[in-house]
C-alpha cells in the first residue's frame, strides 16, 4: 500500500469519532506500530486535528474535511467513460445526474488537468438515441426499486404475447444491449428478470414490505457466482 493511501485510510478511521489505538491501526494497515506513530506525527504536523498519544489512542476533532482527492489518469478515464455510458444508456434522471457528477469532477481538478476530461478517448454511443419513453420508463422503474413500490406490469414476451404481472421491483441491470428489471413475480412466486424494452406499461401500486427471501441479496445468492453482485454469469435469463 502506498504511504499516501495509508495516511488517507488512517484519517478515515479517525473520523469515526471514537478512540483508536495504534495497535488497531497497525493491524488494519498491516504495518508496525512504529510506522503508525510516524504517520500520526506527520498528520499532526501537516495540520490534521488528531488528538491523543501513544499508549492511549487517537481520535479526530469534529468538523475536519479532507481536501479534494486527485485522480490518477486511469481513474479519470474510468470515471469519464462510466459517465458517458450512463448518459448514452441511462434514464433521464440518471443521465442528468451524470452530467452534474462530471461538472463536480471538473471543479476538483487543477486547471492543468481539466482539459483531460474532454480528451478521454472513450465514447459510448447507442445505435440511435435512446427513446424518451425508454428513458422515462427506466426512471420510473428506478424510483419503484428505491421506494419499494409494487408494480403492475403489462409485459410482452419474445412472441409478442402480453401478460399482466404483479412485481416487487428490486433492481436494474444493463447487459450491453438491453436493460432488465429484476423483481419478485407474484404470479410465478419466484424471481424473474424482465426486459425493459418489452414492458408495455407499468402502474404503480402500494409500497411493499421488503423481506429477506424476496430480496436482491437473495437473488444474487441463488443466481450469481458466490452470491456476489455479478458483472456477468447470471444463471437466470430475462423472461
Amino acid at each position: 500500500m502506498r504511504r499516501a493511501d495509508r495516511l488517507f485510510r488512517i484519517v478515515q478511521h479517525l473520523r469515526a469519532g471514537r478512540l483508536v489505538t495504534a495497535r488497531d491501526l497497525a493491524e488494519r494497515m498491516e504495518v508496525s506500530e512504529r510506522t503508525i506513530y510516524r504517520d500520526i506525527a506527520d498528520l499532526m504536523g501537516s495540520g490534521v486535528p488528531v488528538e491523543g498519544e501513544a499508549g492511549l489512542g487517537y481520535l479526530m476533532r469534529d468538523g475536519y474535511d479532507l481536501p479534494p482527492l486527485m485522480f490518477t489518469r486511469d481513474e479519470l478515464h474510468a470515471l469519464v467513460a462510466g459517465i458517458r455510458m450512463v448518459r448514452a444508456f441511462g434514464g433521464s434522471g440518471l443521465a442528468a445526474s451524470a452530467e452534474t457528477a462530471l461538472s463536480k469532477i471538473a471543479t476538483v481538478l487543477p486547471e492543468t488537468r481539466s482539459a483531460e476530461l474532454g480528451a478521454v478517448p472513450i465514447q459510448a454511443a447507442s445505435v440511435g438515441p435512446l427513446a424518451t419513453r425508454a428513458r422515462d420508463m427506466l426512471d420510473r422503474l428506478q424510483a419503484a426499486c428505491d421506494g419499494c413500490i409494487l408494480l403492475s406490469l403489462t409485459y410482452r414476451d419474445a412472441q409478442e404475447r402480453e401478460t399482466e404481472r404483479t412485481v416487487r421491483p428490486l433492481g436494474l441491470m444493463f447487459w450491453g444491449r438491453v436493460w432488465t428489471l429484476v423483481g419478485w413475480c407474484e404470479l410465478r412466486d419466484d424471481f424473474r428478470m424482465f426486459r425493459v424494452d418489452r414492458i408495455a406499461g407499468a402502474v404503480e401500486g402500494p409500497r411493499f414490505t421488503p423481506s429477506a427471501e424476496t430480496s436482491l441479496v437473495r437473488f444474487y445468492e441463488l443466481h450469481a457466482p458466490n452470491g456476489e453482485r455479478p458483472d456477468e454469469g447470471l444463471t437466470c435469463a430475462p423472461s
